[in-house]
């Protein structure tokens, strides 16, 4: 952004989040995709005089944005899902990516103009990473059936760091005379650094934010959790992004036994909010940076016949590596070994993924990572704001792709009553707790409204009596607290042995912490239950 003082930069930042929350409630209320939405406003602004010229520091978006952005997602992607669909995971955010580095690489050298080869692959690196952040919030989290978000979710937080790790070979290869074997050697780098710092700051937290009894002091740390990931990873020449990505599926993972109940609510609101002003603001920067972009277009010398035709053959080159790459798989897993029938996708599952290769924040991030010396390096970073834009506009036909191929929405009546089975388990471990710890002496009233309440209290809330609103006894409160300690060991056990999908395991979870939130909350005078 144009140098200006103190005070209109933070007037602008302001602004700023009044457009982003208004433009994406207005466009959610008349069922149009905010994200669209939000680069076209953009795009618009940025030709009113007196809009401050947007021009994203590349180091900006990686330091500041990508970290809490991926971290967001990561504690609230399953782990366990995305161990079971490993394989293809790892198909798409590996192999995939470097099949589109060098398809896309390839067709830009064919393409463009007086291009080197090192050039052409880097720009292929850099389109290479998928936004499934843009997948969701144009799809919609709720239609998209749970394999497929799952497969989305889970090649968007590890595919970021392997295009990352090509692009920073590229880049080297543009500057210098590089070896393919150290080239290797970065990778194996990055990937074991990056992995091992995210498990590391994961597990140290995880000791930390035990002893932690202030859902203050959680949520402070937890706020700088990514960046605790990313830079010293960063700094050893390891995968940052990696490192947030493990860091953030570790503590989500482990935050049931290592997180009092109200730090894990104030932490899940606290990073959907991060998440949602993140995640919308970068649309509206990729619609601000169009004047800026389109300025340094023109001054590279390439008509624009030629612009458009070297925009559709990129297009084209990005849409088919995906669609190929996608059959390919597909095949293997449909007709390959017995072990990969188990684990594979259909077909339309295929092609549905195929049509979710929207880009985003990544792509803008790592096209000014580029080198100064970089042949045609304006038009490289113009290029990456069209395929933004154009596999935006093509994320809008996802929907109706997955009504084409007849993808089954999920079943919200077999999740909800695998959920009420969970919670029916966990009902009977709490009960069993309550009878080990009856001594004869309690009110006998008490142990009666623990028989009768002994899961959720969930009628007791949405259908309040006079009764639910007497004073209570602590031995109650005592009491039931430790029944919910029981019953979420219960839940974690049943977790492990992989008896439930994960959304059951944590919706009965964020139940559990519900009430026992409300317990804690309502006992602070000494008296009463809620």
């Amino acid at each position: 952004m144009n140098t200006m003082d103190p005070v209109s930069t933070i007037v602008w930042i302001v602004s700023f989040v009044v457009v982003t929350v208004t433009v994406t409630g207005l466009s959610r209320r008349v069922g149009w995709s905010a994200p669209v939405v939000l680069v076209v406003v953009g795009a618009i602004a940025s030709f009113i005089p007196g809009v401050p010229q947007v021009a994203l520091e590349p180091e900006v978006v990686l330091y500041g944005l990508l970290p809490p952005l991926l971290f967001a997602a990561a504690i609230q992607t399953s782990i366990v899902d995305v161990r079971a669909r490993r394989d293809g995971i790892l198909l798409l955010s590996v192999g995939l990516v470097v099949f589109t580095v060098v398809v896309v690489g390839f067709t830009t050298w064919l393409v463009v103009p007086a291009i080197t080869v090192a050039a052409a692959f880097a720009f292929g690196a850099v389109v290479a990473p998928t936004d499934t952040v843009a997948v969701t919030a144009i799809a919609g989290r709720g239609h998209l059936p749970r394999r497929l978000v799952t497969v989305l979710e889970g090649e968007s937080l590890l595919n970021d760091a392997t295009a990352l790790v090509a692009l920073n070979a590229t880049i080297a290869a543009i500057v210098s005379v590089v070896n393919p074997w150290a080239i290797a050697g970065d990778f194996v780098i990055a990937v074991v650094v990056g992995v091992g710092m995210g498990l590391l700051v994961g597990w140290v937290l995880s000791l930390i934010r035990k002893q932690l009894r202030s859902p203050v002091l959680d949520t402070s740390l937890g706020l700088i959790t990514p960046y605790l990931a990313f830079i010293p990873s960063q700094f050893l020449h390891g995968s940052g992004i990696l490192s947030v990505v493990v860091a953030g599926l570790y503590l989500g993972y482990r935050s049931p036994t290592i997180q009092t109940a109200e730090a894990r609510i104030a932490e899940t609101i606290n990073w959907r909010t991060v998440e949602f002003l993140l995640e919308n603001a970068v649309f509206l920067f990729i619609g601000l940076e169009l004047s800026s972009i389109l300025n340094s277009a023109f001054r590279s010398g390439i008509t624009v016949a030629e612009t458009v035709w070297i925009s559709i053959a990129v297009l084209l080159a990005l849409f088919l590596a995906r669609f190929l790459w996608m059959v390919g798989t597909t095949t293997l897993y449909r007709y390959g070994p017995q072990r990969l029938r188990e684990r594979g996708w259909t077909w339309p599952t295929g092609i549905a993924v195929s049509f979710a290769g929207i880009r985003g924040v990544v792509t803008l991030a790592a096209v000014f990572l580029l080198p100064e010396q970089t042949p045609h390096r304006e038009f490289l970073q113009f290029l990456a704001f069209v395929v933004v834009v154009a596999t935006l506009l093509e994320g809008l036909a996802l929907p109706w792709v997955i009504r084409r191929l007849k993808l089954p929405p999920p079943d919200f009546a077999q999740e909800a009553g695998e959920m009420q089975r969970l919670l029916a388990e966990a009902q009977s471990a709490g009960l069993e707790h309550l009878e080990s710890q009856v001594t004869g002496e309690e009110d006998d009233r008490v142990i009666e409204r623990l028989r009768i309440n002994a899961v959720f209290l969930s009628d007791a809330l949405e259908n309040p009596t006079p009764e639910d609103t007497e004073d209570a006894p602590l031995e109650y409160r005592r009491l039931r607290r430790s029944m919910i300690v029981a019953e979420r060991q219960a839940v974690l056990e049943a977790r492990a042995e992989g008896r439930y999908q994960e959304l059951a395991v944590r919706s009965v979870l964020a139940f559990l912490d519900a009430e026992e939130s409300a317990l804690k909350a309502g006992g602070t005078d000494g008296k009463k239950l809620m």
